[in-house]
């Protein structure tokens, strides 16, 4: 962020570039970076340190032993964990204690996500782990381990479900109606059915269902009976700053590490902010959280929490890859209007719908300008105004609020969670 005169020159993340744009600085509530949070070890030396200090267990070397059929869930493609900087920790502490090769499985969770091709397995892993550790996407087979008390069919993919020991790898950011990824949700959704998913996520309406918001949400509740029943016995899960490195990592029980972790994203990650703005200029941050609408959405749903009734929230991601997501696009490309989407979810609920029917909710109450590659009919089409930069998109806002609106500017939407002040 650079001063020029009177106004501020900002970039943002996009694809695997940027877009910079001029906002002239009296306009300028702020800019919603990462807290000061500072770090005394970070990458794979934190992840070290939190595999030797695990929370709530023994070492990961003294729970497993030799013979023991092991299988560790991690984050597919569409997630910025970094499995490759944390698996080969993960399996110096399997050697410590006698476990072969053989008997260890990495799983890709997939959620309701496309499968993952051996190459893009080979480089989420890293060559080494690729070679030495068999590696499967979660699809297909399933075993059924019980009902939740929400209803929730508890169906795992078999090799998980099946296994002696099993530990979960994820990053922890905040997610709009599971409160946080990590923990838990390596199962559920992970390695979980669609129509468990389905269930499970059909608590998105409920006002505890929200963002920052684990106390009392009844899906992360949900989520977390879930890995109850399937029995994890470890979690390594970790922060990432603005820039995807490792700032904070946390091990051991699934539940009292993963909130540890939850604690040290909201001294990084929570903003609050005095009140609301007229313009929201928001971003994932690029590649890989802008590659589809689907993913893209995450930033709009935080971003929501800023901007002021009759405002404009700019959604700045390349969607290079569309709208992602069979359901979410036909919801998306086939429904008369947004009202209809809020309307629908709200007897039928569908997974992939419930993004559209979000992104309805925010459209109920602000503009979106969405910065993208996909062609302008197109976006236009599923009632969003179509840009391919953001100085545009910025020129028309002030156009249709006013030389003197204000605004908020939000690079990693995704991860900054605003608060505002005066609704307390």
């Amino acid at each position: 962020m650079i001063q020029e005169g009177f106004s501020m020159l900002l970039s943002f993340g996009y694809n695997k570039t940027t877009l910079q744009y001029n906002l002239p600085d009296e306009n300028l509530l702020g800019v919603l970076l990462p807290n000061e949070t500072p770090a005394a070890l970070t990458g794979e030396a934190e992840v070290k340190r939190a595999l030797q200090n695990p929370i709530g267990t023994p070492r990961l070397s003294e729970i497993v032993r030799p013979g023991e059929k092991i299988a560790i869930v991690t984050s597919d493609i569409t997630r910025p964990m970094p499995t490759y900087a944390v698996l080969p920790h993960v399996a110096e502490e399997l050697a410590l204690a006698g476990v072969r090769d053989e008997d260890v499985t990495i799983v890709f969770a997939l959620g309701i996500h496309r499968e993952m091709t051996p190459e893009e397995m080979r480089k989420a892993a890293g060559e080494e782990m690729f070679s030495r550790f068999a590696c499967l996407n979660a699809s297909k087979d399933y075993t059924h381990l019980g009902v939740s008390q929400n209803g929730t069919p508890v169906d795992i993919f078999t090799p998980v479900a099946k296994a002696d020991r099993i530990i979960c790898l994820g990053n922890i950011e905040y997610h709009y109606f599971a409160g946080y990824s990590g923990g838990s949700k390596a199962i559920m959704p992970g390695v979980s059915t669609p129509s468990a998913i389905q269930s499970n996520h059909s608590m998105m309406v409920r006002e505890s269902a929200c963002a920052g918001n684990l106390e009392g949400n009844p899906l992360r509740r949900d989520i977390e009976e879930a890995a109850a029943m399937c029995g994890v016995d470890y979690i390594l899960n970790v922060v990432l700053d603005e820039h995807k490195q490792i700032v904070c990592a946390v091990a051991g029980d699934v539940t009292l590490a993963h909130r540890e972790g939850c604690r040290y994203l909201d001294r990084l990650y929570r903003k609050d902010i005095d009140h609301r703005a007229d313009i929201v200029i928001v971003s994932q941050g690029g590649a890989p959280k802008d590659l589809n609408l689907y993913q893209t959405q995450k930033a709009l749903d935080n971003a929501k929490h800023a901007v002021a009734k009759g405002g404009v929230v700019i959604l700045v991601g390349s969607c290079r890859e569309g709208l992602g997501g069979t359901t979410f696009q036909e919801w998306m490309t086939t429904m008369p209007s947004p009202e209809s989407m809020v309307e629908r979810i709200g007897r039928d609920f569908q997974l992939g719908g419930h993004k559209a029917a979000a992104i309805a909710m925010v459209l109920q109450n602000a503009e979106i300008c969405l910065v993208s590659e996909m062609e302008p009919d197109f976006v236009r089409s599923i009632f969003l105004t179509p840009y391919s930069d953001v100085q545009s998109a910025l020129d028309y806002a002030f156009q249709k609020l006013g030389p003197d609106a204000s605004v908020l500017v939000m690079p990693y939407g995704g991860s900054t969670l605003p608060h505002a002040m005066d609704e307390q």
